[in-house]
């Protein structure tokens, strides 16, 4: 919860403590965005059902807010020029499903874009 809390805050959602703002570090955000995705890949299997539903929830929310954030920091900044990719969501993975075991598993591993980066 710390890493999504981070995430948030560097992208505008929470203000700073220190200053009640919102700020926007899309850099910083990525890399927390990343932590989570890597904590969801080395604890599946071994959460519970509710635990990896919170934690998949989690990292979509924060991957669709940072391409919303990057989209718009990159229409306000129009000299940069930024291509915007959004990552396929991550499946779902329930019991029944065939991706649920790493020989299932087909995805590259660590090697997400959620946007401009």
């Amino acid at each position: 919860m710390m890493q999504a809390q981070n995430a948030a805050l560097f992208l505008g959602q929470i203000p700073n403590p220190q200053t009640g703002k919102g700020e926007v570090n899309l850099e910083v955000a990525k890399m927390f965005i990343d932590q989570l995705a890597m904590i969801q890949e080395k604890t599946r299997g071994n959460l519970s059902n509710e635990e990896s539903a919170v934690l998949r929830n989690t990292l979509s929310n924060l991957q669709l807010a940072y391409v919303e954030v990057s989209r718009g920091a990159s229409s306000a900044a129009p000299a940069e020029k930024k291509a915007p990719e959004c990552a396929p969501p991550e499946e779902p993975v329930t019991p029944e499903s065939p991706t649920a075991g790493p020989e299932g598993e087909s995805r590259k591993k660590f090697t997400k874009s959620y946007g401009a980066g």
